[in-house]
């Protein structure tokens, strides 16, 4: 680990040991039969850049959504790309972003806390645990009700796949909803989804056939992801020549990283967009998509297309693929065997 990273570490350590207790003392507002509660105003709060967790959000937007369909939803962010995620959620009423780097821009980043202490909202949702900043933020904000993202002991035994990021905030906001008098909640927990419009996945089909030039439905592989979470060149040599032997009846492409890397050397079709709705397009109008844990993962999981997620070191059960018969996939207790059965059952 760099020294960056060590330092990153260790302040990461130090403020989530500081904020881990906020929001214990906090009491649940008194609640008077008979009284109607009017949620409108919501904040949703997720401090984070990445594309992967800003996706990963997007479940739980639909959730506040369906609960409240006359709702207006702030959305408060790092970095530029929730505008691009949250394009097609007219509910989604403000994007408040924090800048990637908060002390080279000190007079924004201070000026949007001040704009959360400031405006008043009927409920604020840290859509993180472990984000010391959202924790920090929730209890600065100016609302009745707060989830601060803790568990309950409850939601825990009742539902196995609660560690689940995108899951665990809707687990939570269901349960804090019965306590202020609204019915249960058992519907299916949405999905991720960007929500890609007709003319968007068109244009995505337009680029996919000209780059496949036939009618056969196709296999996208995307063979890069960050640090530990990616896979050497030969691991993934092997796996393409077992695809291309597998499924002779499919297209087999390669979606590229900014960086201009395959692990495979180039030997499959290859495309690459800076657009991320054009990416998401795209993927929609393949048959599967299969990557290892990582932000365009998410992507095609909330382009709503069958996943394959390899996992190697992060934690399975916090990011795997859900719904659309995506799967994720413990490289470390299972073989090449098991994947391309995963894969079967998926395009069969």
């Amino acid at each position: 680990m760099g020294f960056k990273k060590k330092v990153n570490s260790i302040r990461r350590k130090l403020m989530h040991a500081i904020t881990k207790r906020i929001g214990s003392s906090y009491a649940d507002p008194k609640i008077y039969a008979g009284k109607k509660i009017e949620i409108n105003n919501i904040l949703i709060i997720r401090p984070n850049h990445r594309l992967g967790n800003q996706l990963l959000l997007t479940p739980l937007v639909q959730e506040v959504i369906n609960t409240f369909p006359n709702c207006k939803i702030d959305l408060f962010v790092k970095g530029g790309v929730a505008p691009i995620v949250f394009q097609n959620y007219p509910q989604v009423n403000k994007i408040i972003q924090l800048p990637k780097k908060p002390f080279n821009e000190l007079f924004k980043y201070a000026k949007e806390w001040i704009f959360i202490k400031r405006t008043r909202y009927d409920m604020v949702i840290n859509g993180d645990k472990d984000s010391s900043s959202g924790r920090l933020l929730t209890q600065l904000a100016n609302a009745p009700f707060k989830l601060f993202g803790d568990a309950n002991e409850n939601v825990q035994k009742q539902y196995p796949d609660h560690e689940h990021i995108s899951k665990s905030p809707i687990y939570n906001l269901r349960h804090y909803l019965t306590k202020l008098g609204f019915p249960k909640n058992e519907s299916q927990i949405p999905v991720l989804d960007i929500k890609l419009s007709a003319s968007e996945i068109a244009n995505g089909k337009k680029i996919l056939d000209a780059i496949i030039k036939n009618n056969k439905k196709t296999i996208c592989i995307y063979t890069n992801a960050t640090g530990d979470k990616c896979y050497p060149e030969d691991w993934w040599e092997t796996f393409y020549a077992r695809l291309l032997k597998e499924y002779p009846e499919y297209n087999i492409i390669e979606m590229l990283p900014i960086e201009n890397i395959s692990k495979i050397s180039f030997k499959a079709p290859t495309f690459y967009s800076k657009d991320v709705r054009e990416m998401g397009a795209i993927i929609n109008n393949t048959a599967v998509f299969i990557a290892a844990d990582n932000g365009v993962m998410h992507l095609a999981s909330a382009s709503l297309t069958p996943t394959v997620g390899f996992f190697s070191v992060t934690n399975l059960n916090m990011y795997m693929p859900y719904g659309n018969a995506s799967v994720a996939i413990d490289t470390n207790s299972t073989n090449i065997e098991d994947w391309i059965a995963s894969i079967n059952t998926i395009l069969k």
